[in-house]
């Protein structure tokens, strides 16, 4: 199931951290954007009919040997290229420019921008700017033909362009918020110098999704898996919205969800949508299994076998079911290096269920990231809370209660963590930020309560903001908001004496606490 915009910008990736959110910035101005691997074969990138071509960052230098590198041709295509970072120096070196080694004058960071020639690229901006700079080569001097548009007082050249070929680079980070006007350079970029429309709308792309469903499907039966969070609600609302009762979803309730959660989908699905649902209440099946378990990896390959057995039963029993709907998102299909898959197999999201079950995947928010996942909810009339839902694992609280779970003690950590997400909704901070939850330790404290002592679990708030969950930094929660928190869970949550935050990123460590 094919997008399919009347324009397209390819982003050809070069190994940097910020690949990803250039095109997510481009899809941000309303133009559809793909990013491909930087030895995507020339022919397939003309097959493509681009609008145009963006060279991202990398951390090699140009001098490696093995550095990564396109087929020259592909600047006499006439199609728009814009390079970044490493896909300036690239040009510059492939044209027959100068690029040398920043040695004591490599730059990173905030770093003063003076633009020398205006050009359509810095198009009502000011003259005198603060960009983000992050590179050890440098540009010396442009290829022929091409003009000086900026610079700093340690890279003469920033910024070059030689308009008759419709080639443009810059040395700084455009698509980080590091450079505030950033989004004005893309958006010159994509509208005057590609001639795009900014047409990529979650409107529209319903509308095209749709279509392509009922393309694919036909009248065959379909089910899906719901799983409470907002990548399987949408998939499954746009494919109801597309064929209506051919399909049927399978909620499994693991007994490891969140306070509220069950009855939120079975309300929104069932209740609001009138959405087929099979409710699978597996608790006691899965509880069961789970006990004595306390190593993590462990709990990971239980909950997931269980959950795939729980799965496969009732789906069997939907004995026309031809197609099985997934919330793969865009990030998946770069990851993945794949093609389109035609049939499960064991890595995909939905937990690994058997290639012989023969079902055909429709994967209708293959093309979209994160946060366009949302803007589709919303348009979809999804709910608010489920909308902007944080991100929840598949084994749920499974690998939050560390150490051996029980229900006693999943119900603590219910209890607790319902009281943060209400918290930080109270204090306006939940959509701000990108993650936050609650754990619950494997070992007790000793505390004090009224003329008592007490030997008490600990709970561990978690709360991060990201971009792009490849890193993550913690949130600076504010003090009353952690105090609030603090004093609810140790006064509400018997068996709870004691509340942690937890300030590290990602890296050195991780999000969750398994």
């Amino acid at each position: 199931m094919e997008p399919t915009p009347t324009q397209n910008v390819i982003v050809l990736d070069f190994g940097a951290q910020y690949s990803q959110l250039i095109a997510r910035r481009i899809r941000e101005c309303h133009v559809y954007c793909e990013l491909l691997p930087h030895d995507t074969p020339l022919a397939e990138l003309t097959a493509r009919r681009p609008s145009g071509i963006v060279l991202s960052g990398g951390p090699p230098s140009v001098y490696q040997g093995d550095a990564p590198s396109v087929d020259p041709a592909i600047y006499s295509l006439g199609i728009p290229i814009l390079g970044i970072c490493y896909g300036m120096q690239l040009m510059a070196q492939q044209l027959g420019g100068e690029v040398v080694p920043g040695g004591q004058q490599r730059e990173y960071g905030k770093t003063a921008l003076r633009v020398t020639t205006p050009d359509t690229l810095f198009h009502g901006l000011s003259r005198e700017l603060l960009c983000w700079m992050s590179h050890g080569d440098r540009v010396d001097g442009p290829p022929p033909g091409f003009a000086v548009l900026a610079a700093t007082e340690s890279t003469p050249v920033a910024a070059m362009a030689d308009p008759s070929r419709n080639l443009y680079a810059v040395q700084f980070h455009p698509e980080v918020t590091h450079t505030p006007w950033g989004t004005e350079i893309l958006r010159n970029y994509l509208l005057r110098v590609c001639g795009c429309d900014p047409v990529w709308t979650m409107e529209n792309f319903r509308r095209q999704a749709v279509r392509a469903v009922r393309e694919e499907v036909g009248p065959g039966r379909v089910i899906c898996g719901l799983s409470g969070g907002v990548d399987s609600a949408v998939a499954a609302a746009l494919v109801h919205e597309a064929i209506g009762d051919q399909l049927t979803c399978i909620f499994v309730n693991h007994g490891l969800l969140r306070q509220g959660e069950p009855e939120a989908v079975r309300e929104t699905f069932a209740g609001h949508f009138h959405i087929p649902l099979v409710y699978v209440d597996a608790e006691a099946r899965f509880l069961k299994a789970l006990a004595g378990v306390t190593d993590p990896e462990r709990k990971r390959k239980v909950i997931g076998q269980e959950f795939i057995r729980v799965f496969e039963e009732e789906a069997e029993r939907l004995t026309d079911a031809r197609y099985l709907v997934q919330g793969t998102l865009y990030p998946d299909v770069i990851e993945s290096g794949s093609g389109k898959a035609a049939t499960i197999k064991s890595h995909h999201n939905v937990g690994g269920l058997p290639a012989d079950m023969n079902l055909k995947l429709v994967e209708p928010l293959r093309w979209l990231f994160k946060d366009e996942v949302r803007a589709l909810g919303a348009e979809l009339g999804l709910p608010e809370d489920m909308v902007w839902r944080h991100p929840f694992p598949g084994p749920g609280l499974g690998i939050r209660v560390l150490g051996e779970i029980t229900r006693e003690r999943l119900e603590i950590l219910r209890y607790a963590d319902a009281i943060v997400m209400e918290e930080l909704r109270r204090g306006g901070l939940y959509r701000e930020l990108s993650q936050a939850f609650a754990v619950l330790s494997n070992d007790r404290t000793v505390g004090v309560m009224g003329d008592q002592r007490t030997y008490a679990y600990f709970v561990v708030l978690r709360a991060v903001t990201s971009e792009d969950f490849m890193t993550a930094d913690w949130a600076r929660i504010p003090f009353d908001v952690l105090e609030r928190i603090s004093n609810r869970v140790v006064n509400e949550v018997a068996g709870v004496n004691r509340l942690l935050y937890d300030l590290t990123s990602k890296p050195p460590g991780t999000i969750e606490w398994e």
